[in-house]
């Protein structure tokens, strides 16, 4: 994100980069994975997308992310299910 953001003169690159990974270390991969496109995409939601999300807002789109993964998931297991042929 750091290469697609412009940071302000004031921050701490490093102290940024150990929020980011203090914010996503129980998070799973694909998740973070997501919640970084929709942040270069400019999808998700922030108050100012000229700069780096802050730590908790990349926290918010982290598991908002796992949340519509697990959605999603739940919703293929159910059409699964009424899908599958009937043996006869």
């Amino acid at each position: 994100m750091f290469s697609c953001f412009p940071q302000s003169a004031l921050a701490d690159a490093e102290m940024q980069l150990r929020g980011y990974l203090a914010a996503v270390q129980d998070a799973e991969l694909a998740d973070v994975e997501a919640a970084i496109r929709r942040f270069i995409r400019g999808e998700a939601k922030v108050d100012n997308a000229q700069f780096c999300p802050s730590s908790a807002q990349l926290s918010i789109e982290v598991r908002e992310r796992r949340l519509m993964r697990e959605l999603t998931a739940k919703r293929g297991g159910q059409l699964g299910a009424i899908v599958q042929p009937i043996d006869g």
